[in-house]
């Protein structure tokens, strides 16, 4: 078996897999083009939002449009740290991020206007899937450095089984491995 099925919300999806380094095949969720699925994990994941959360905070790729969707229905506005530096960037926030679960170590960036937005501001981090922790780390420690407070951490889903060092909410459970 090389899938999992998930159903967030009444909508169904069979999560394929990719061979990632030794760890063998992991499930992939994607976001990205699946509005339904999307949607439907966005609206789940409204209460897990904690109160008194004024910006969320996630990482350019998979997260992106879920992270939209939180923003579309709970009214919050939201930040992205970006992977790459693009030419426009005034003196951004770098903040290399440790070797993550897919063994590649990645240095992210928050330029300064957006970093502004943060400053004062209580922070929810937004994740696609948390399975060591590492993304969620790094961008606590962006929010932190731009003045705002981290005051929760939620992923649509949880991979492995793994001790997480921070307190995480998730609406699902997918396997380490497949």
């Amino acid at each position: 078996m090389n899938e999992v099925t998930v159903r967030i919300g009444g909508v169904e999806r069979t999560l394929p897999s990719a061979r990632v380094g030794s760890m063998g095949r992991v499930p992939l969720v994607e976001f990205i083009g699946d509005s339904e699925f999307t949607n439907a994990v966005a609206q789940e994941m409204l209460v897990m939002i904690p109160e008194g959360t004024e910006v969320l905070l996630t990482v350019v790729t998979n997260a992106l449009p879920l992270t939209h969707e939180l923003s579309d229905r709970s009214g919050l506005p939201y930040e992205c740290v970006r992977k790459k530096r693009r030419p426009y960037m005034t003196d951004p926030l770098i903040q290399d991020a440790p070797s993550m679960t897919l063994g590649v170590a990645e240095t992210f960036w928050l330029d300064s206007p957006h970093a502004a937005r943060l400053k004062g501001k209580k922070v929810a981090i937004v994740q696609d899937v948390i399975s060591s922790g590492g993304t969620a780390q790094t961008l606590g420690r962006i929010a932190e450095r731009a003045g705002g407070t981290v005051v929760g951490y939620l992923a649509a889903f949880r991979q492995g089984e793994g001790a997480l060092s921070l307190p995480f909410k998730y609406l699902e459970k997918l396997p380490a491995t497949i």
